[in-house]
């Protein structure tokens, strides 16, 4: 969804106020939870809606 926006990685840290350290965890789906206020600034910011940047995996593989 970044690069369909065009934009980078430090752009949306600056938008939704989050480390790049912390967005990169987001990026790479290592991070174990993501509060709604967070994926609500994201979603905002990258003017989607949270089905299109989430997915789900089941863990039971």
């Amino acid at each position: 969804m970044m690069a369909k926006r065009k934009m980078s990685l430090n752009e949306l840290s600056e938008k939704v106020d989050l480390t790049l350290s912390n967005l990169s965890i987001l990026k790479t789906g290592k991070a174990k939870a993501i509060r709604f206020s967070t994926l609500e600034a994201i979603c905002k910011a990258l003017e989607c809606q949270p089905g299109d940047i989430l997915e789900y995996a089941n863990d039971n593989k």
